[in-house]
């Protein structure tokens, strides 16, 4: 197995500076916390031709370019783990990535290099699934665009699906065995009450994963 780079392992001193200046977010753009009611809306999983198929979550009229802070969730093909082993150290429950587990951490490390206006929160790579905190920080951002069928670009699903690509194409040029569960799942955090929760259920990943191993509960926060 591949030890995790030094990029993961963040001091707390750093992850404590990260968290103020997220959760001031909610200070400085209070719409964050006036969001209209989205609690009904959640990801529903259907079978296709026998594999996991996850019915689309997306806002019709949000705009996923905005700021904000997204909570996703992105899962492997049939929910496979490709990507290690927890196991219980003298860190506690800690992922042991394969090679393809050390590609994810790395690319989603290397996410604010193609995308300057992304800052990276919380975020834990599971055996098969991948929980992240993406916070989208546009200062001159004022030309609010609904989600639309078509291209998109800087914005949250351009963002995930460079992501994939990135990890696919490792995979590729390795002649790995891999893919992607199609799509993937996103909340709007609306408030810093619930940054903190789903930060929290973040962290505590990795020690629930012999109870929560097809990631149900995370799925609706």
């Amino acid at each position: 197995m591949v030890s995790p780079p030094d990029g993961l392992l963040l001091t707390h001193r750093r992850r404590k500076i990260l968290r103020l200046y997220v959760t001031g977010w909610f200070v400085s753009f209070p719409q964050f916390c006036t969001l209209p009611n989205l609690n009904h809306l959640h990801m529903n999983e259907t079978h296709y031709q026998g594999k996991y198929r996850i019915d689309s979550a997306r806002l019709a009229d949000y705009d996923y370019g905005s700021n904000g802070i997204y909570f996703v969730t992105i899962c492997t093909r049939d929910r496979h783990c490709y990507f290690g082993d927890i196991a219980d150290d003298t860190d506690g429950f800690t992922l042991q990535p394969t090679p393809i587990g050390q590609r994810a951490i790395d690319c989603w490390l290397a996410i604010p290099d193609h995308f300057p206006f992304v800052r990276l929160d919380e975020f834990q790579v599971m055996p098969n699934h991948i929980h992240g905190l993406l916070c989208i920080d546009k200062p001159d951002y004022h030309d609010w665009q609904p989600n639309a069928f078509g291209p998109q670009r800087q914005n949250l699903a351009s963002i995930l699906r460079g992501y994939k690509i990135g990890v696919t194409t490792y995979t590729v040029q390795h002649q790995i065995d891999f893919g992607w569960q199609p799509r993937y799942h996103d909340r709007v955090v609306r408030n810093a009450d619930e940054l903190v929760r789903i930060c929290r259920y973040i962290i505590q990943n990795p020690a629930n994963w012999e109870s929560d191993q097809d990631n149900l509960a995370g799925l609706y926060m």
